[in-house]
Parts: C-alpha cells; structure tokens; sequence
C-alpha cells in the first residue's frame, strides 16, 4: 500500500502545474487565487519540486526536470548515439549557446523563483494548519537552497537573488556572489529550514519530500565543495572576479572550511545514525549475509534505510534500456534493450580485486590474461570467464556486465551477454545499439523487464555521506581516527578487507587516505552522478578526463576483441571546471562575468 500512496503522491509533487512560471498573466491564476485554497498551493508547490534533477534521463539532459549528463561526461562511462550531449562535453564541441548550458541555469533559477513566491504567500492559505504552512515553507526554503547548491556545482559562483521573489519581467543588472558566499547563504537557508522540517515522514503520502535529514546533509555538501580545492585557495582562478574587482574564488588556502564541513557531517551522522538511516545489508536465501545482494540492492529497494533522499517520477525504463545489452535472437522485448551506456576499462580496472587491492598492487591477485572456471555472485554454475574478471570484489559483478555475462532477467532462460563484434549484443548484431567499450554499465538495473517505472531515483544515501565524512575529516585533522572508520564501514559492507586488519594495512598519513577515500568513492558510487563533479572539486579533472579512454576492441571477434584499445580521446582544459554561462544572460546583465576561458 505504501509503495502505491507515494507513486501517487510524487506523480502530484513532480508532474502538475508544469506551466505555472512560464504562463503569460492573462492565462494563469492570480496570486491570491493560487493561494487562497491549499489545492491550488499545493499545485504551486509541486511546481518548486518540478526541479529536482531527474539524473537518469541522460540522453535528454538539462530539459526542464533537470536531468543530468553527468554519467556519460566523466571517465565512468560512454554513450553510443551521437546525440546525447555528454559525448559533446567530452570532446570539447560545446559553448556558452549550447542548450543545456542555458536549460540547467534558467530552470534552476525558476524553481528558486518559485520557491520565493511559495514561501512569501503560504500564510494566505486558508484551509491548512499553521503548522503544515510552517513546514511546507521549510520545505520550499530547503528546496531553493537545494537549487543554488545545483547551480554552483554546476557554474561555480552564482548570482544570489534578493529572497523576495523577482517579478518574472524584470531586468536584473546583478553581479556574483562568491563562491564562499554562496555556500554561506545555502548551509545558512538549509540549517533554518531544518528546524521546521519532520525527521522522517509523517505518513506515507509524504515520501519523496524534504526532509530535516535531506536539508542536513545538503548544508554539508555545501560545505564540503567549499573546501574543496577547486574552491579554496585556487590561484588558477584568480582572474574570476566581478567588475569591480570581487574576487569571486578564494585565493588562500583556509583548513578550517574542512573543519566546518566535517562537522556538519558529524552533526548529521550524530543526529540521524543509526536511529533515522543505516547502511542497507541483505542476507541470501540461506540466511548468510550478502555483500553482492546488500550492494545491488540499496539501489533496487525503495526507501530502504540508506535511503536520504529520492526522487520517484524519474527515467527508469530509459536508463534500464541502456543498460540492457541488446541481445539479438531474443523474442521478448522484456530482455532485449540497446546496452548503448557502456562502462569505460578506466572504470572497470577502478574496483578491487576479492582482497580489497586495487588491480596494480602486486598482492592483489589479479590476472590479465587467460581464463578460468568462476561462478559470479549471481551465477548458478561455473562458467568460463576472462580472467580479468573473476575474482574481483563484489561491487564489481553489481556495476558492470562483461562478455559471457549472465543477464539478470532470467524469465526466459540463461541468457549469455556477447559484446564481441559477432555477439548477440556486439556492433554487427546490435548496429546503432551496442557497448562503445566492451562492457555495459549494470548498477541501478532491476531483475525484470526494462521498460517499468515506479521505483525510485536515489539522489543521496548515507553510504555517500560516510565517505564525505571521511575525506573532510583526513582533511581537516589527518590524526583522527574516524577517517579510517567510516571508510571500513563501507568496505565491511561490500565483504573486503579492512584497512588495518592482517590482511591489509592501513594507509598511513594524509596523502594515502586521501588517495584511499577517493578509490573507495569511486567504487561504491561508481554511476550515480558523483564522479563528474568529484574530479572538478578536487582538481584533478585534467588529467581523469583528458586524453584517451579505453575500452575492449568491439570491432573484432575473441580474441582479439579482448585487446584494450582508445575508443575516444577526450578534451578537457581548464576552463571546462565550469560550464560557461549562458551567452543571452552575459548579454543582458551588464554586471554579470563570464567564467575563464569562455
């Protein structure tokens, strides 16, 4: 019942009045009208959620629910069809006038406009309680906060507009603010909105709004970015100042904004674990914990206890179609998608091998050539597997599907995934819809048909809060022990070794757990939407996402199509930290600068 109440509930929160910002006066309710009954408020309301990023529908990204380009434009993955704009990120063919660039800018600040007219006029409201006025303006005020922190991830430092809603027709002539500011103003508006927001759901019709847990932990993403290098003390950015000479990026190095940051997440972890959110943990048919199980699932699950925040109305049946290989010969359409997502080699040498080392560790066991009989995690029998590809850890059969694979969806037998140039899901068979790189991307994929909806997008779960936690904390204070474990909280789920047990030692000082962190980040949230903005923040997006990427050569058959060769060289500079702003907002607002090198 619960599942069905809040699929209803996000279909009003996401879907209606779409059109509420973009009528012309003379075609929409005034504002004493929209907000006289709660009915037409909450239609409003709906409207400042509209912008929560719909992060699977990537081949449509930018469009006016936010979706993202974020998987497919980083080192993770790649999109086959020419189309989708990440593969124009990548090669460097896009600019201030390219759509997306203008979509993600304009509706975020449409839904931080809306959000204004929501809290300015919720008190009119006649027939709901003082205290539900009281928290949906809480969770309006969450919500534009929400919408800055997209932006300056996005752009970097933003303009913050006065809180009193601008009229849609106004002629702003407003500069910057600084980067510092901006994530001053949105942890400030996220830790005001948290005091009226509820700790969980009141009922089942409320799944899929803010609440006090989602507000928390975005304040300390906030933070969080602003330690990041990118942001503080980044001389390359020291011509980024507004007209009259503002810088708009830090240029010393301040430590405590890792202190700020790891504090915040520590209030959050104090305040919510284990009583509000725990790691999700899943035992097999036999009783006997699971990591393979545990780590598939706290995608699959729907609100399950890792679960922060998640948006429900969203591109499912899109992304499982990508990550369905094509399987030529199959009559059911339940098992035969397009595979046209496929993960990048970079990604794949990225997991651990079963010992919890990574691939170029001499002790780690890894083979790179030959075969062996392996049973994966999700195989009834032994079957003959490259050997690249067996015993790995667990994260690895739940993110990626190689050749020999077995599909998921076993409704109409064993079905074997080929992506050599003559497979069933290979160039030949496949034409327009194959794997770029030999592999195709598995998280997030259900065990059924690929073209459902209903199940949700998870946005943020407590797995990426630990290791955010653990990052700020080496950073702030390398001699705390808390950095090494919540680390191991994440490794003890995915079933490998801990740092510092006898099977593996610790990493020892700042510099190896800061590389320790990061591998493990990339790992556990391999292919939802971190990985993008990680390299930029940390500053090491030259040389992750520039130059050659690498995958199996699909334009062959075995064994030559196991050969690692460049699918594609791609460019990235230092003025693609930022996305430009739009070309027509530059134009219009005398005080508004572009960002370097656009």
């Amino acid at each position: 019942m619960k599942k069905l109440l809040y699929i209803f509930t996000a279909l009003i929160i996401f879907s209606s009045c779409s059109k509420y910002l973009d009528q012309v006066p003379d075609d929409r309710l005034t504002t004493e009208e929209t907000f006289r009954t709660w009915g037409t408020a909450q239609k409003f309301l709906a409207d400042v959620y509209r912008r929560v990023p719909d992060e699977f529908g990537q081949r449509n990204p930018g469009s006016d629910e936010c979706r993202g380009l974020w998987t497919g434009g980083c080192d993770e993955a790649d999109y086959v069809w020419s189309f989708v704009q990440s593969n124009d990120v990548n090669i460097g063919n896009w600019d201030a006038n390219s759509g997306f660039v203008g979509d993600y800018w304009r509706n975020y600040y449409r839904g931080i406009r809306a959000a204004s007219v929501f809290i300015e006029n919720a008190d009119k409201i006649t027939d709901l309680s003082p205290a539900l006025i009281t928290r949906y303006k809480a969770e309006a005020r969450a919500l534009r906060a929400m919408y800055y922190f997209y932006l300056m991830r996005i752009y970097g430092p933003v303009v913050l507009l006065e809180e009193k809603a601008v009229p849609v027709d106004a002629n702003l002539q407003v500069p910057r603010s600084s980067f510092d500011e901006c994530a001053t103003y949105v942890a400030a508006e996220l830790e005001k909105a948290s005091a009226d927001l509820p700790v969980a759901p009141a009922n089942d019709q409320d799944y899929g709004h803010i609440t006090k847990g989602v507000a928390l932990a975005f304040r300390a993403n906030a933070l969080m970015f602003a330690a990041s290098p990118l942001y503080n003390g980044n001389a390359d950015l020291a011509g980024l100042t507004n007209k009259d000479g503002k810088p708009l990026i830090s240029q010393s190095f301040d430590v405590n904004k890792w202190k700020t940051a790891a504090d915040a997440y520590k209030s959050f972890l104090d305040q919510f674990v284990p009583g509000t959110y725990s790691l999700f943990k899943k035992n097999d048919a036999s009783g006997n914990y699971s990591p393979y199980l545990s780590c598939r699932d706290v995608i699959l699950t729907d609100w399950n206890p890792e679960v922060i925040f998640a948006r429900v109305k969203n591109s499912l049946g899109s992304r499982q179609y990508e990550l369905t290989p094509y399987h030529s010969g199959q009559s059911s359409r339940d098992v035969k998608g397009s595979g046209g997502l496929g993960a990048t080699q970079n990604m794949v040498d990225a997991f651990f091998t079963a010992n919890g080392r990574s691939i170029s560790d001499p002790l780690s066991g890894y083979v790179s050539s030959g075969y062996s009989d392996f049973q994966s995690p999700y195989d009834t029998h032994t079957k003959n597997i490259y050997n690249q590809w067996v015993n790995r850890e667990p994260r690895f059969y739940v993110n990626i599907t190689y050749d020999n694979s077995t599909w998921l969806n076993t409704s109409f037998g064993e079905i074997n995934s080929r992506f050599y140039y003559t497979g069933n899901s290979g160039l030949k068979a496949g034409g327009g819809d194959h794997t770029t790189t030999g592999y195709v991307v598995r998280k997030a994929m259900g065990l059924g048909n690929w073209d459902v909806g209903g199940r949700t997008l998870i946005l943020i779960r407590l797995a990426e809060i630990y290791l955010s936690y653990a990052e700020c904390v080496n950073e702030a204070d390398p001699s705390n022990p808390d950095a090494l474990k919540y680390i191991n909280l994440i490794r003890e789920r995915a079933g490998i070794p801990l740092y510092g047990s006898a099977a593996l030692p610790a990493p020892t000082g700042q510099s190896e757990m800061r590389e320790a962190i990061r591998k493990e980040r990339r790992v556990e949230l391999a292919f939802e939407n971190n990985r993008f903005f990680d390299v930029r923040r940390w500053k090491i997006a030259e040389q992750t996402e520039n130059g050659p990427m690498y995958g199996l050569n699909i334009s062959a058959d075995l064994p030559d199509f196991l050969n690692v060769v460049t699918f594609e060289t791609r460019v990235f500079n230092k003025r693609h930290y930022f996305f430009p702003i739009p070309s027509n907002d530059v134009n219009n607002d005398k005080q508004l600068v572009q960002n370097p090198g656009w």
